[in-house]
């Protein structure tokens, strides 16, 4: 079998199309966590502590800053100055517990209700076939 064909019968399988799906599901669902946390939870953190709070402008300064470049976490990694940006972590880390949260509720909820669903009624048992029922009666005439 040519590694082709090998990888087209590997690729066509139900789990690698599911496992796309759902990286571009995840994908998708990331950039809306993104935008939750940055235009929606972010400012209400910031409104509560009482100012204007951007996580993703913290950060530490690590070097000399050149003559003429702005004190932006933008100007000073193109001017290449080493820094800290912890800010930046920390917005990525909201966005990771947010989104964890979010899949362990959805997990929760689909576990419960795989879990309420009634089992199934068993089905009686078919009637036996003819072949079987005439077999039985002609044992049973034999035993006689």
């Amino acid at each position: 079998m040519s590694m082709v064909q090998e990888f087209k019968e590997f690729a066509m399988k139900g789990n690698v199309m599911d496992l796309a799906v759902g990286v571009i599901i995840g994908g998708a669902f990331g950039k809306i966590v993104d935008s939750v946390v940055a235009d929606l939870i972010m400012p209400f953190i910031a409104w509560i502590m009482g100012g204007k709070l951007d996580f993703s402008g913290m950060f530490l300064v690590l070097g000399t800053i050149p003559e003429g470049t702005a004190r932006t976490l933008d100007a000073l990694k193109k001017a290449q100055v080493p820094v800290f940006a912890y800010g930046s972590f920390l917005t990525i880390l909201v966005n990771f517990i947010i989104l964890a949260f979010i899949i362990f509720v959805m997990i929760k909820q689909m576990n419960r209700l795989k879990r309420s669903e009634p089992p199934a009624a068993a089905a009686p048992p078919p009637e036996p076939a003819e072949e079987v029922l005439l077999l039985r009666e002609i044992r049973d005439n034999l035993k006689k």
